[in-house]
């Protein structure tokens, strides 16, 4: 007799046919498979290897960010802050003391000014690095990978100089920098650089024109510009689907508006676009810090002001004035007078907005992260529906989901 329950096909006389059944299979991609970096977890309904529905599931890393900040002072939270997209670290730290510095009132020494933006010029190419490689290495172009971690430890090498760490810096301070630039480290940058623009055009030879690597990703994870800005996108995502929105260009702050440099756009919308837009970045930022190299100032890196700033070690052991300003801001914090701001700035995958409000004590009232990742993650399902299961893996490598930034 026939099996009559719904879903399956109605067995043949041939004994020699198997039953195949029609039921959609449901898949938990992550939160530990390797093409879901980070730890996110996708629930995907496939029918064949056609995804019918997605529905990205965050919340396996969250660390309570806004709420830990709300418990230290103003300073404390920068160690936070590295730790939302531990790739490019630094420019989370000038986007963070940039909307405290905006509710102070106060400007930074223009030698500080410049450090902030070469820093985190080289972060932005480290995070760039990051996803072409992992998008070359799970599209099976392993040398293209070797390449790009090569490029990225060289810069590495140099954010250690330049800040003692490597990954997590909280290099940035309230009114300035932590510490001057090494000496030595100009030639050294560049000659860093130089050999980054040499594994960056291999890895343009490797893969730009490649026919496997062109194949999977020309036409697949299409959205609209429409659709981009409906979600919210911004950033490199946002740019390939041919709106030039750069907050380094639209709004410039530190000194952006002093440097010549292009925004690069797409047309289509695609996985190949998203991969160019980085491409073509790493170009764009290096040309940034050869300019910024150029022009920057000699001078303090850090304000003379003890309201925001620590005394400096002799003027804490040997005057009252200094021992009992550097008291204050250890254990009370900077006082910040009372208000509320919203500052962005243009971080590796898009516009990184701080909601900051304060009650006038040394600590947050409020601190509230606009990271770039999230809105680019919801409309995952939007962009990956109706595509292949294959698709998903180029897709989501170049939205770059950051999991500590989303996740917050």
């Amino acid at each position: 007799m026939a099996d009559e329950r719904p879903g399956l096909l109605t067995p043949t006389h041939d004994p020699l046919e198997a039953e195949l059944p029609r039921r959609r299979m449901a898949i938990n991609l992550g939160p530990s498979h390797p093409a879901m970096h980070g730890t996110v977890r996708t629930h995907v309904e496939l029918d064949g290897e056609t995804i019918v529905k997605a529905d990205p599931e965050i919340g396996f890393l969250h660390r309570g960010f806004e709420k830990s900040c709300e418990n230290v002072n103003w300073t404390q939270c920068l160690p936070y802050t590295d730790r939302l997209n531990y790739v490019s670290a630094i420019l989370n730290n000038v986007g963070y003391v940039l909307a405290v510095e905006k509710l102070c009132g106060i400007d930074v020494p223009e030698r500080a000014k410049y450090i902030r933006v070469i820093g985190g010029e080289i972060h932005r190419i480290c995070d760039h690095l990051t996803l072409v490689g992992a998008m070359a290495l799970e599209l099976g172009g392993f040398t293209a990978f070797l390449y790009a971690i090569e490029a990225r430890e060289l810069l590495w090498d140099r954010v250690a100089e330049q800040t003692g760490a490597r990954l997590t810096t909280s290099y940035c301070r309230i009114g300035g920098i932590e510490r001057d630039l090494p000496e030595g480290f100009d030639g050294r940058l560049r000659d860093s650089l130089k050999k980054v623009a040499e594994l960056r055009e291999e890895i343009d030879k490797l893969l730009t024109r490649n026919r496997i690597f062109l194949d999977r990703t020309r036409g697949t994870g299409v959205i609209s510009a429409e659709d981009a800005l409906d979600y919210g996108f911004t950033g490199p995502c946002l740019r390939a689907c041919g709106v030039p929105y750069d907050v380094r260009k639209v709004h410039p702050y530190l000194v952006y508006d002093r440097l010549e440099f292009e925004v690069p756009v797409g047309t289509r919308g695609d996985n190949l676009d998203r991969y160019a837009m980085r491409m073509e970045e790493l170009r764009q930022s290096e040309k940034i810090i050869l300019q910024a190299l150029d022009q920057i100032p000699a001078g303090p890196v850090i304000l003379d002001d003890w309201r925001y700033v620590m005394p400096p070690k002799p003027e804490v052991y040997g005057s009252i004035e200094g021992l009992i300003a550097h008291f204050k801001i250890v254990m009370e914090g900077v006082q910040v007078p009372r208000g509320e701001v919203y500052a962005y700035t243009e971080a590796a995958n898009g516009e990184l907005g701080w909601y900051a409000v304060s009650d006038g004590s040394g600590r947050p009232y409020k601190l509230h992260v606009r990271a770039p990742g999230i809105p680019i993650l919801s409309s995952l399902p939007h962009i990956i529906e109706g595509s292949m299961l294959a698709d998903l893996i180029p897709t989501f490598d170049s939205i770059n989901m950051i999991g500590g930034e989303v996740e917050q």
